[in-house]
């Protein structure tokens, strides 16, 4: 029953994981690039609701959630129309040292404002259901529905709509998109604003669970690396395999090290999956936004 509940609360973990990693690779797919911002877009998220929550806006927890995304959209289109859209015809590494700087810049921000202290959400949620010795608290239900509402979701956009196409046809070659007349400039916004969605609402999902740390973006960029590493670059079900695996992986592995340990499960699978199948696990098969 032990490891039957850790791989429960891995689940629930690795299914928030995989939002940050398919927002990351969504990126990635498009634009080529590993954007190392997307973390504290994940960070922004968080401390947003926790900011809309607080005086002088004092909304519910609840309702607190969507300012806090349209604000991490902001900064999200912001980031590409001042840094990665100037830069897009430069070589890869340049895209990825200006995503490294613009993590530096606006993790410096989360730290002026609401300083380097730990933060929590003020919820009455953490009360826990007994599944027949199985304990899964109220939050971990949300993050799990959650979480499954999103894929849902994303699903039906890739495979159903317009626009879904126009991504797919945009992640092969943008510019074979644009000479048949997908608005390519549109596509790449959207993308980026599924990514800041993706990242915001993980954010939220994941601080509900612990604790509000400047820090934090830069731990879940890592997992995410992780995972789109894991499931294979620019690869969105991937990525969505390798957030699951990343989940339950570490918090498996809290029954044989301890927990103070978990976060090092990222960098190890890092150097493994570089080491031995560098293309991830569907990485030789699937390409690109599908």
């Amino acid at each position: 029953m032990y490891y039957l509940q850790l791989f429960i609360n891995g689940i629930v973990a690795g299914g928030v994981y995989a939002l940050f990693a398919v927002g990351l690779t969504m990126v990635y797919s498009v634009f080529r690039f590993i954007n190392f911002a997307h973390g504290e877009l994940i960070a922004w998220g968080a401390y947003g609701v926790l900011l809309f929550a607080s005086p002088p806006f004092s909304l519910p927890l609840w309702l607190s959630v969507f300012p806090a995304i349209l604000l991490v959209i902001a900064i999200a289109l912001l980031q590409n129309h001042m840094v990665f859209a100037p830069l897009r015809n430069s070589q890869p590494v340049t895209l990825l040292i200006a995503s490294i700087g613009l993590s530096f810049l606006l993790r410096s921000g989360l730290q002026l404002y609401f300083g380097s202290d730990l933060h929590s959400y003020q919820t009455s949620f953490y009360e826990s259901i007994d599944l027949g010795g199985l304990m899964i608290s109220y939050v971990q239900l949300a993050m799990l529905c959650l979480s499954i509402l999103f894929f849902v979701i994303l699903h039906l956009l890739l495979s159903k709509t317009l626009t879904g196409k126009s991504m797919r046809a945009v992640s092969d070659s943008m510019e074979l998109a644009g000479i048949y007349g997908i608005p390519t400039r549109k596509v790449s916004v959207f993308v980026w604003i599924i990514s800041a969605v993706f990242a915001a609402s993980g954010g939220f999902l994941l601080a509900l669970d612990t604790s509000l740390d400047p820090m934090m973006g830069l731990t879940f960029m890592i997992k995410s690396f992780a995972a789109v590493l894991l499931g294979g670059v620019g690869n969105v079900w991937g990525a969505l395999l390798g957030g699951l695996c990343i989940g339950i992986i570490e918090n498996m592995g809290t029954a044989f090290i301890s927990p103070g340990y978990k976060d090092l499960t990222a960098f190890v699978l890092i150097i493994v999956i570089l080491l031995f199948r560098p293309q991830g696990i569907l990485g030789s098969t699937i390409r690109g936004v599908r």
